[in-house]
This record gives C-alpha cells, sequence and structure tokens, in this order.
C-alpha cells in the first residue's frame, strides 16, 4: 500500500511538473498544495486528468466534499486579496 501511495504521489508530482505550456501558472499551486489535494483529484476529478484548469475547476465545484487538507488550500486562495487595479492621480 505504501509503494502505491508513493507510485500516484509520483506521477501526480510528474505530471504537474511538466504542464501544458498554455495552461494558468496560477492554477498549479505549490508541490505542497498538490499533494494536499491529490487525494480528492483521483476521488472527484480524475476524468479531468491531465487539464489542469479543468482539474481546479472541478475541486471548486466539489469544495464541500474535499478533504481537510485540500479544502484549506482553496480556502487560503480565497482568503488572499485580490490586486486592486491602480488609478492614475496627479500629483500635486
Amino acid at each position: 500500500m505504501k509503494n502505491r501511495s508513493l507510485w500516484f504521489t509520483l506521477c501526480l508530482a510528474t505530471f504537474f511538473a511538466m504542464p501544458n505550456p498554455i495552461q494558468a501558472q496560477e492554477n498549479r499551486g505549490t508541490l505542497e498544495q498538490q499533494l494536499a489535494c491529490t487525494p480528492d483529484v483521483f476521488r472527484f476529478c480524475g476524468s479531468e486528468i491531465p487539464d489542469t484548469n479543468r482539474i481546479v475547476a472541478c475541486l471548486k465545484q466539489n469544495t464541500a466534499q474535499l478533504g481537510d487538507a485540500c479544502k484549506a488550500v482553496f480556502e487560503a486562495q480565497n482568503s488572499v486579496p485580490k490586486e486592486s487595479p491602480r488609478t492614475n492621480r496627479p500629483s500635486h
């Protein structure tokens, strides 16, 4: 069982390490975030592999059912304030 878990982790880490160049960087997350969500990806979003953007959308759609570790990843991302556009103000 330990070898199987290691194999899945390595496969997923390899998958995320070599993404399609068109995919958005922010959807990949850190290695720790990826590992936190690996079980949920296989449980809820296996049909979306290898499309990272679709995996993230699937995980967001299933937020209520995610494990605590993966849910924390999305809660942390939602708590980060988005940058507001700067306005050019004339200086006096």
